[in-house]
């Protein structure tokens, strides 16, 4: 299927922290599934002084067929798109590339007991997309979402993973993790290493293993590079569509 560029209209740019930023916007979306991404586009000028369009895709944290659309980011240093996006104002205009594509999805995850998902930074925003939708709930018996951070502040959407705690009680845990500070309730240090020291499982009170269990990993490569290494000794291989296996990943930066 073609790509199309279509106008989204922003309604709201709300700063989450000094470099995280919820983009809120109106935009005639395709149907889609949560967890695919789409491309953002503006216009900025390039190193040249030129006026041109710079694209970057960005996965919607809204569910389908919610209204509005929302897409969670953060700035990266000298990055057209980013800081583009953050100087957003209400009314302001972009392009977002139509269908939404990708396949970080639930309908590719097999039926298991346990399902992980494992994010850092704005990773975690697909995973929130998923969770508001019926097909989390109905297909899993249990699901643990961790989601690491450097600092506590950059846990940005904690009322909405907490209405996830209060609805499914006995089905789902969150289990927060920051790397450069102490927080009350959170692990320290990095998701690899509270794999293989323990700690995750420990506090989730279940086992990761191959036998009943799914890993989802979206973030940072480093976090999908050393996670993927500790899985795999436990006999956990990536999944495929030729080939099952119990770990899917989607890199983010």
């Amino acid at each position: 299927m073609a790509t199309n560029w279509v106008p989204a209209s922003v309604i709201e740019n709300r700063p989450l922290t000094d470099r995280h930023f919820a983009l809120i916007f109106d935009a005639e979306l395709m149907p889609f599934k949560a967890g695919q991404f789409a491309r953002l586009q503006i216009e900025a000028m390039d190193d040249d002084g030129e006026l041109k369009k710079f694209a970057n895709p960005y996965s919607l944290i809204n569910a389908p067929g919610e209204m509005p659309a929302e897409v969670y980011f953060n700035i990266v240093p000298g990055g057209k798109v980013s800081n583009g996006l953050a100087a957003l104002e209400p009314g302001d205009t972009f392009e977002i590339a139509q269908p939404c594509v990708g396949f970080f999805v639930l309908s590719q995850v097999p039926d298991v007991k346990t399902l992980w998902m494992m994010s850092t930074g704005t990773g975690v925003g697909p995973f929130l997309s998923m969770l508001k939708t019926d097909e989390a709930w109905e297909r899993f018996e249990k699901i643990v979402l961790v989601h690491a951070v450097p600092y506590a502040k950059e846990f940005c959407y904690s009322d909405l993973i907490n209405r996830f705690v209060e609805e499914h009680p006995e089905q789902f845990q969150f289990i927060p993790v920051v790397s450069r500070e102490e927080h009350d309730g959170a692990l320290k240090g990095r998701i690899p290493a509270l794999i293989e020291n323990g700690e995750i499982e420990e506090r989730a009170g279940l086992s990761i293993n191959k036998y009943d269990s799914h890993v989802m990993l979206c973030g940072n490569s480093g976090m999908l590079k050393d996670t993927k290494a500790i899985l795999k000794e436990r006999g956990m291989e990536r999944h495929l569509n030729h080939k099952p296996g119990h770990v899917s990943a989607e890199q983010y930066w």
